[in-house]
């Protein structure tokens, strides 16, 4: 694939996830699900008004910023309004920050996809595979935070590997634009740390294998041999495509290059500053309440929440239960005699069967993308399996490939970043939500695109089937779903055909 071909691509991708973000926006002139919380909070900056919320404060800053700039630009006003954030406001002032924020997050994950492996092809499928997911779609179109843990952890990562791909005097640059990007995203929620932590972790890793092969003795033909056996086991097409990509196959072949100070540093103390920083405003907007004293009532806050049952809130949903989407959330619900009827801003939905037509927005992300990524990160789990521990097992002796290919950074790299974002969630018993998964998710996406790509450029046609399959699959569940994505007007028949399993309701 040419660059120009590759550029048109990002620039469709990008095209695509503005147009499905902004499209409708103000379809709802009410606030949708956490709305009630997040742009009220947004709008009580610009109003100064305390508030108490149990999140750092960056992502209502946000959501103020957009209410801010909206308002005052004279050609952008929408006549239909509501009073419900405390001001009179359209849902575009409180909504198109984040549809706009959002947009960015599929250009991000191809460029980090183009870094860890230089391949075009790779990247465009994982920019349109995010594109095409539910979750995401919904989070961006409402004044939530969630995208924005998401934005700020990926801009992050994507900085740390340009970093590394950088000439050394031009490296500092891009730690410090990444130091700042994981402030904000720990700055949203707190489990943004988790991105912080994937690079931390991959960069351990670097430093354990260069020391280990320091450490091993091997000739050169047994080093040769290693490498040749680390591409076989770890590539499901032929030696020879990676081979003719000559050495620079990955920014994470150079994780050696950056030291311990320039982590500490730029990793550690800039993102602790960028996070100290950010709650200055809040800080002085809400006098109650100190530094300390502000974490310490966060952390109540959340063990306040109770156990992980339907007893606390009827869509609680325990980590297991994220990536095969049993228990997805419906963020808006309500019934109309016909497309023609206005909709009520506030109040219960009409009683069951009364209403012939249904606005149902669903938090639930690409059904046949979910599964199909969750099957990638199982895959590359085996493939690594097959690579040290069998080794290991038959030698009676550990032993590390001196080359590893690109395939075994690649699935290190996606395999360590999803079990960081998902792992500690394992241990939380306080009521978690799917939309918890989003930071792990991403790297669900990247793998089954990868793993979507080898097929497609595989030399049996059997695989090229299953990569166009696969493809056509995640593309057509995207169209499927799209209507309880956007809030579309369905009939009880069209919406029930999109309700697969009643855990779904």
């Amino acid at each position: 694939m040419t660059k120009k071909w590759f550029q048109i691509g990002l620039v469709g991708i990008f095209t695509l996830s503005v147009a499905l973000r902004f499209w409708g926006l103000g379809r709802f002139n009410t606030l949708v699900f956490d709305e009630v919380y997040y742009a009220k909070f947004g709008n009580n900056y610009l109003n100064h008004v305390p508030f108490f919320d149990g999140h750092p404060p960056l992502g209502k800053y946000m959501i103020a910023a957009g209410i801010w700039l909206s308002s005052h630009v004279p050609f952008w006003q929408d006549p239909v309004k509501n009073g419900l954030t405390g001001s009179l406001l359209s849902p575009w002032n409180y909504r198109w920050i984040n549809a706009l924020s959002g947009s960015f997050i599929p250009l991000i994950i191809s460029g980090i996809a183009y870094q860890i492996s230089y391949r075009r092809s790779f990247a465009l499928l994982s920019g349109l595979f995010t594109a095409c997911d539910g979750i995401f779609l919904v989070e961006s179109r409402y004044a939530l935070i969630n995208i924005y843990i998401v934005l700020f952890g990926l801009l992050g990562q994507w900085f740390f590997l340009l970093a590394l791909a950088s000439p050394k005097q031009r490296r500092s640059v891009y730690l410090i634009v990444a130091g700042i990007a994981f402030g904000a995203s720990v700055s949203t929620k707190w489990n943004g740390l988790f991105f912080l932590l994937g690079i931390y972790l991959i960069w351990i890793i670097g430093w354990i294998w260069q020391l280990l092969i320091q450490a091993t003795p091997q000739t050169t033909d047994v080093i040769d041999d290693l490498s040749a056996s680390s591409t076989n086991n770890s590539s499901i097409t032929s030696i020879n495509y990676w081979q003719s990509n000559d050495q620079n196959l990955s920014s994470l072949q150079k994780l050696t290059e950056i030291n311990i100070w320039q982590i500490f540093l730029f990793l550690g103390i800039i993102p602790l500053a960028v996070y100290s920083l950010v709650w200055i405003p809040h800080l002085q907007l809400d006098t109650r309440y100190g530094f300390i004293e502000v974490h310490k009532e966060i952390l109540a806050f959340h063990e306040r929440l109770g156990g992980n049952t339907a007893k606390v809130h009827p869509y609680c949903a325990a980590w297991y239960k994220w990536p095969l989407i049993t228990r997805p959330m419906a963020y808006y619900y309500q019934t109309a005699q016909s497309i023609t009827d206005p909709l009520p801003v506030l109040g219960p939905p009409l009683p069951s069967g009364t209403g012939k037509i249904i606005y149902d927005v669903h938090a639930m992300g690409n059904p046949f993308l979910w599964w199909f990524g969750v099957a990638a990160i199982v895959f590359l789990i085996w493939m690594l399996v097959l690579e040290f521990v069998i080794p290991w097992v038959k030698q009676k002796r550990f032993s590390v490939p001196a080359r590893p290919s690109v395939d075994t950074w690649i699935a290190l790299y996606l395999v360590l970043n999803y079990a960081t974002n998902l792992v500690p969630w394992m241990k939380v018993t306080r009521c978690a939500f799917i939309y918890h998964y989003m930071t792990a998710v991403v790297f669900a996406f990247l793998a089954i695109a990868w793993l979507v790509d080898q097929c497609l450029h595989s030399y049996y046609r059997e695989l090229r089937a299953v990569g166009v399959t696969i493809s056509f699959l995640i593309l057509a569940a995207f169209m499927f779903w799209m209507p309880i994505y956007l809030g579309l007007p369905l009939s009880s028949f069209d919406y029930k055909m999109r309700i697969w399993f009643s855990s779904w309701i």
